[in-house]
């Protein structure tokens, strides 16, 4: 019995890595080709698996695209969220990490050939393109919600918004990763002044004036 129970779970440990892998490597190929010219016969070939495997792990080519471009995107979330939630290290420094992650890991060849295909498929993908940049900006607002005064909370998700809006159009205009990394340090060095004049403006309100 107890040797069953190790086969049982090698195998699943097995079956979980080769999903891992035929994920990763149709997002490349979906990248590479586009979605519609990109067959399961090309990502059966690529990730080196029979067509009746790849079928079993997925029905069709429409539900591996969705798996794939969600496998990355979890994988984003989880990176960033754990950065953000940091509390041993500045909030600067969280903030440009986790900017990286979600934002600058996409620019530069095949990274920004993924980010597109992303963009260009909303129909197939349904609620994924807002859903998770919408998760972004609630971590991003926690993060900041934790670095203000209580009474103040209420722009967090305003300047969330505004720092992923500020990321977006970064993304547009520089080349290459280490580009948007400068350029994101830059507009948050500029914001992070607004956010200390809050604590305190917080502060002078909430003393004693004849003190």
């Amino acid at each position: 019995m107890g040797d069953s129970r190790v086969v049982e779970v090698s195998g699943g440990q097995r079956d979980s890595a080769r999903r891992k892998h035929v994920l990763t490597v149709a997002l490349s190929t979906f990248a590479r080709f586009g979605y519609r010219k990109t067959s399961m016969d090309d990502v059966a070939r690529a990730a080196d698996i029979s067509r009746p495997g790849l079928y079993f792990l997925f029905a069709s080519k429409e539900n591996l695209f969705r798996a794939a471009v969600i496998a990355v995107l979890d994988g984003d979330l989880d990176m960033a969220g754990q950065v953000l939630r940091d509390p041993e290290r500045p909030l600067r420094d969280r903030l440009i990490e986790a900017f990286d992650l979600w934002t600058g890991r996409y620019i530069g060849a095949m990274s920004n050939e993924v980010a597109v295909l992303i963009d260009t498929n909303p129909a197939l993908l349904g609620q994924i393109v807002t859903t998770y940049p919408q998760r972004f900006i609630e971590m991003t607002t926690n993060a900041l919600a934790d670095a203000l005064p209580a009474r103040r909370k209420d722009v967090a998700d305003d300047m969330a918004r505004t720092l992923q809006s500020t990321a977006a159009g970064i993304k547009h205009e520089v080349s290459t990763r280490a580009e948007f990394v400068e350029r994101i340090t830059v507009a948050i060095d500029l914001f992070l002044p607004a956010l200390n004049d809050n604590k305190r403006n917080t502060s002078t309100e909430n003393s004693d004036p004849e003190s």
